[in-house]
């Protein structure tokens, strides 16, 4: 008998085969797999929004902000799916 895996399980896999791709993904799929994984991980966005100068990091930090109010283990999913 298989024994299915978890939602934290597979989100662990997915989170090393991420750091296994032999391409990098495209700038809003990077930005979707961190948003995502913030999310999973953390919850809601806990630091104040970067300067505006600080381009990439306003960048992560929006994608991240957008996702407020998901659910840990539906940013999770999510996170497994892209």
């Amino acid at each position: 008998m298989t024994q299915s895996l978890s939602i934290k399980e597979l989100f662990n896999k997915a989170i090393e085969d991420v750091h296994k791709l032999t391409s990098k993904p495209s700038n809003d799929e990077l930005l979707n797999l961190y948003a995502n994984y913030k999310q999973g991980t953390v919850g809601d966005v806990n630091k104040p929004q970067p300067s505006f100068y600080m381009l990439k990091e306003i960048s992560k930090w929006n994608a991240w902000n957008n996702l407020k109010g998901v659910k840990k283990i539906q940013a999770q999913v999510n996170y497994i799916k892209l």
